[in-house]
């Protein structure tokens, strides 16, 4: 027979078998949870890892494409190149003169007295040479040319007038006058390395797409008040300097600003103008503007007040007028309001051509 003392020891033996099974379920079971919530969380790691893989490669693709385009910009031809010692002398002036007009052709110019006290490098930057920030590397290539605005065929000498007249807010010059040669001398000089006909890269203004909605002054003064006045002022007055012959920032609006007929008083110009340039600082790679910002400080400047001229006989055929274009009359059912600060995109598609 089975002694009593075999039961208990048999009895322990099958909790502890027992016991051990228990354990082990359970040790399975929280395996088995643990490894289902370790394998969602790795392979919500692995794909957060993919995902910034993805962004990191776009990035880096990003940056070559733009550096890639960057190196095709338009560069001006070197003026330390030039051996002919008159001509060097004289593209050497116009580049001061579009540098600093003001303090030849400015309130206390040294020549004549007969502009704005603006440079022509507060629209043309680097005395013109800048990417995207209207520079002159097209000029030589493309003029003469006919002119929608004229409804002519205008030569250099016209178009320098025009900015005299229009951005300067003044008289222009005689065409066989010095100043006036040397600045066409410098402006054809650094451009000469565009073939005829063609358009240099980043030439001009960089078109911003347009907003689904009209721009919006109200937005544009805050913007305005936060990025801009430190530099321009909080009247749009500018910042002189201390020779008091020109200014360190330019006015922005105002009796020594550039007056309506001006091309950066269609506020796309301005907003193009702004985007890759503005504030100080700002270039094609680094903006510091976002598109509606750019288009919303742009709205809030051209609202302000500023010199008035006649040029009732711009744009003889309306039809040709820039969509932006804010004075009528115009060939299509738009008002000027609508023109000037949009939308856009209804004017357009009544113009598909534009």
């Amino acid at each position: 027979m089975i002694s009593e003392k075999q039961n208990i020891e048999q009895f322990q033996y099958l909790v502890k078998r027992l016991v051990y099974l228990f354990t082990t379920i359970l040790s399975l079971i929280v395996f088995l949870f643990a490894f289902l919530f370790f394998n969602s969380t790795i392979s919500s790691w692995f794909e957060n890892s993919d995902s910034s893989k993805s962004e990191l490669y776009f990035a880096i693709d990003k940056k070559t494409a733009l550096e890639s385009e960057m190196a095709n910009f338009w560069k001006p031809a070197a003026i330390d190149s030039i051996t002919d010692a008159a001509l060097k002398k004289q593209v050497e002036y116009g580049k001061e003169l579009i540098a600093h007009t003001s303090k030849y052709l400015g309130p206390n110019g040294i020549v004549k007295k007969i502009t704005n006290g603006m440079n022509c490098n507060n629209c043309h930057l680097d005395a013109g040479t800048k990417a995207w920030g209207n520079h002159y590397g097209s000029v030589k290539s493309l003029y003469p040319k006919m002119r929608a605005r004229s409804g002519q065929v205008e030569n250099l000498y016209k178009r320098i007038s025009d900015c005299m007249e229009r951005s300067l807010n003044g008289q222009t010059l005689e065409e066989d006058n010095k100043e006036m040669k040397a600045m066409i001398a410098y402006i054809e000089y650094i451009g000469k390395n565009v073939p005829k006909g063609q358009e240099a890269a980043a030439a001009g203004i960089y078109n911003l797409e347009y907003l689904e909605r009209a721009a919006n002054p109200s937005k544009g003064k805050d913007l305005y008040n936060n990025k801009c006045a430190s530099c321009h002022k909080a009247n749009g007055q500018g910042t002189m300097a201390q020779d008091k012959k020109e200014y360190l920032y330019p006015p922005l609006w105002g009796k020594n600003s550039y007056n309506q007929g001006a091309g950066l008083y269609r506020i796309s110009r301005f907003a193009g103008y702004i985007k890759y340039n503005m504030p100080q600082g700002a270039t094609y790679d680094n903006p510091q503007l976002s598109n509606e910002e750019a288009w919303d400080i742009a709205s809030y400047v051209e609202t302000q007040v500023r010199p008035i001229k006649d040029f009732s006989k711009d744009w003889p055929d309306i039809s040709k007028k820039p969509i932006d274009h804010p004075f009528g009359p115009f060939s299509d059912k738009f008002t000027e309001k609508q023109h000037k600060f949009g939308p856009f995109e209804p004017i357009k598609k009544a113009h598909p051509k534009k």
